[in-house]
């Protein structure tokens, strides 16, 4: 089973996903935790370049990179889920339709790139508003967390994506211990007793 978490930045979805890892392994399940970006490729080092703002690519270049990011552990992605292991991903294929869709990318071509990466299982979607991120990290902000303005669109675009079907949004302003409630609540039945 795949399960993404996506929401903004410090909207608890590493917190959550952690904490989603450690509560599975504890029931003798196989577990996997991966962060995208992935900034242990060359491809993920680029990304933080650019998210620095030491490289300067328009917003599609910026998604071909996140989503080559991703291919680059399609294989092991596989690999997993073929050996039974449960993968949660902080940050997969929502994002990249998130954030292009916030910088006027057509949504249906970022899904299109990406249509030979899995597709999660499940899709937790931790909403919190952009000045609630901004308070959360309120020093070394990249270049998208540091525009409001944009986090406010990406919020839009995932409140729409969490209208589809195998999505939970969870209120992401509530305390982290009712978010994992919340979290385990919506993965629970979908993964069966262990």
């Amino acid at each position: 089973m795949l399960i993404a978490f996506e929401g903004l930045d410090q909207s608890g979805k590493e917190t959550q996903a952690q904490q989603l890892r450690e509560k599975l392994r504890g029931s003798g399940r196989k577990v996997r935790l991966l962060s995208f970006p992935d900034y242990g490729t060359s491809i993920g080092e680029e990304i933080a370049r650019a998210l620095g703002g030491e490289r300067d690519y328009g917003p599609d270049v910026m998604q071909l990179l996140f989503v080559a990011n991703r291919h680059e552990r399609r294989e092991a992605i596989a690999e997993w889920l073929a050996g039974g292991h449960i993968l949660l991903c902080d940050r997969y294929r929502a994002s990249s339709v998130a954030y292009g869709e916030a910088q006027g990318l057509d949504p249906a071509w970022l899904e299109d790139i990406q249509r030979f990466l899995p597709i999660p299982d499940l899709t937790i979607y931790i909403d919190i508003a952009p000045d609630t991120a901004a308070k959360r990290k309120a020093h070394d902000r990249d270049r998208y967390e540091r525009d409001l303005a944009l986090l406010g669109r990406v919020r839009q675009s995932y409140q729409r994506q969490a209208r589809q079907p195998n999505w939970v949004l969870i209120e992401g302003e509530q305390s982290k211990e009712q978010i994992a409630v919340d979290v385990y609540a919506a993965v629970a039945p979908r993964i069966g007793p262990a």
